[in-house]
């Protein structure tokens, strides 16, 4: 008999498991650091998350923990969390139901833009207008992410618009509805925020896109029919044609 037969969410596990192989494929990941989560009922409070350790690239369905927000217990396990990883996603998937599915890394040009001043992301393109007003920056790291600095992001995430965490000194946290939804948001931030890093490096004045065109852009993203979701299926078809055991 399979050992991972009475697994449950195995869906869920399979496109979360190769959202983390896609992103170490495309070097978002960094070392064995950094996770994924995805909340699996209603409430919000029953997540499932990556283990402690696992890297990116070898993760499968059956490796990944549930994991309940509310249980005070969750660092006794045996297979306990990273603690940042609680810390972090335990915080708000217990405090915000509408943050389904959350993708914290440390990639290269979202982390750049963390590290400005003025971490703002403008929309000086297509894809940058993807997330016009739809953005919060954190301006005040304290430190890594253990319980005390989670709840305190969990707050700057409380607007159900916002869809990006761009967290100053530190890193971004993208939240959706579905792992499409959160990976596509993912993928196009960090191709936006290269956009913008490189568009800056030329010392040229920016063509910033007027509110309008921008808010109306980042509206035509949203209701593009079954985008996200085609881009996780064509995703999953590359690996299974690799013989890739994420589903595993």
């Amino acid at each position: 008999m399979n050992a991972h037969a009475n697994l449950t969410h195995q869906a869920d596990r399979a496109d979360l498991a190769a959202a983390f192989r896609w992103t170490a494929r495309l070097n978002m990941h960094e070392a064995v650091a950094n996770h994924f989560s995805l909340a699996v009922n209603p409430e919000g409070t029953r997540f499932l998350i990556n283990p402690n350790g696992r890297h990116f690239s070898r993760i499968k369905a059956s490796d990944l923990l549930e994991l309940d927000a509310d249980d005070a217990e969750t660092m006794n396990r045996p297979d306990a969390p990273d603690p940042t990883a609680w810390g972090l996603h335990g915080s708000i998937h217990r405090a915000l139901p509408h943050a389904r599915c959350l993708m914290h890394v440390h990639s290269i040009h979202a982390t750049v833009l963390a590290s400005l001043a003025d971490s703002r992301l403008p929309a000086i393109d297509q894809n940058t207008a993807m997330f016009f007003d739809r953005q919060v920056v954190d301006e005040h790291y304290g430190g890594m992410a253990f319980e005390e600095e989670g709840a305190r992001c969990a707050q700057l995430l409380a607007d159900p618009k916002i869809s990006v965490m761009i967290m100053g000194n530190h890193g971004v946290l993208v939240v959706g509805r579905t792992v499409a939804e959160t990976f596509n948001r993912l993928y196009y931030f960090e191709r936006a925020a290269e956009t913008y890093i490189r568009a800056l490096q030329t010392g040229k004045p920016l063509r910033v896109l007027p509110d309008a065109v921008a808010e109306k852009t980042a509206q035509e993203w949203e209701n593009y029919p079954g985008f996200a979701t085609l881009h996780l299926r064509e995703m999953k078809a590359i690996l299974d044609e690799e013989g890739s055991t994420y589903a595993a």
